[in-house]
């Protein structure tokens, strides 16, 4: 899978799936049972030097979908790092930001909080852009806006071009545990 290949999708009409790992099993998994991206959420790193971990990690578990990371602080350095520990792009918000590190040679996964962001982020060089909470009204302008995937992760929904869940979200693990109470098989037995 390559970032082209994503922009692709969107033309076509083919919804994108993304699963946001913090690990190499949980990476290999995601990419297994079919993702196009695995991104590297910051919300389990204390500090850079641990999202660059936790970066190499998962890029040990991809071979195939795009490798994502959160930047938390953009610099175009910081980026470069993410890249060299496996980033395939880098996540980030404000045009500004984007427009840096896109001039740099480095693909960006831009994050807004509202519709009208869209455009200007493409224009700054977005190659995709991560919409959370987007609503149907505000998710269908936004992908209507711009050229580039509109991916949505809480609050997004089947009007953007793809979605983005943590894999902690898509585990079940309260029917496993009710399973293994009850007496009943687990998948896996």
């Amino acid at each position: 899978m390559t970032i082209a290949e994503l922009q692709a999708m969107k033309r076509d009409g083919r919804k994108i799936a993304a699963v946001v790992c913090w690990d190499s099993n949980t990476a290999e998994a995601a990419e297994a049972a079919g993702a196009d991206i695995v991104s590297v959420g910051d919300s389990a790193a204390e500090s850079f030097d641990e999202l660059l971990v936790y970066c190499r990690a998962v890029r040990r578990g991809v071979k195939h979908a795009v490798v994502s990371c959160d930047l938390p602080e953009p610099s175009v350095d910081n980026a470069r790092r993410l890249v060299e520990a496996g980033a395939d792009m880098v996540k980030v918000e404000g045009a500004d930001n984007v427009r840096a590190i896109a001039a740099a040679g480095i693909s960006v996964f831009a994050q807004i909080a509202d519709a009208g962001e869209a455009k200007p982020m493409e224009d700054a060089g977005a190659a995709l852009i991560d919409f959370r909470n987007s609503g149907p009204e505000d998710g269908a302008k936004a992908v209507a806006a711009v050229s580039i995937p509109v991916l949505g992760g809480l609050g997004g929904g089947p009007w953007l071009d793809g979605r983005v869940r943590a894999s902690h979200r898509l585990l079940d693990v309260e029917a496993y545990v009710d399973d293994v109470r009850a007496g009943r098989p687990v998948k896996g037995d």
